[in-house]
């Protein structure tokens, strides 16, 4: 398991980039609990792997669904 030091974190503007979507998308995702963040201050950073993971969970076969 990695560590701390191996760890990436992501600003919400760079989540929202990454994501394409909002940064009031990415704040929802946050405060729902369904994209894991640390805050720091006012501000919240998102690790790299939890992006990825997000994102790979929602990927949607759309070939299958016809």
């Amino acid at each position: 398991m990695p560590g701390l030091n191996d760890a990436r974190f992501l600003t919400v503007a760079e989540v929202a980039d990454i994501m394409r979507v909002s940064r009031m998308t990415v704040y929802r995702l946050v405060h729902s609990g369904d994209l894991p963040a640390v805050r720091f201050g006012r501000s919240f950073r998102v690790p790299a792997s939890a992006v990825q993971d997000a994102m790979s969970a929602h990927v949607v076969d759309v070939s299958r669904s016809a």
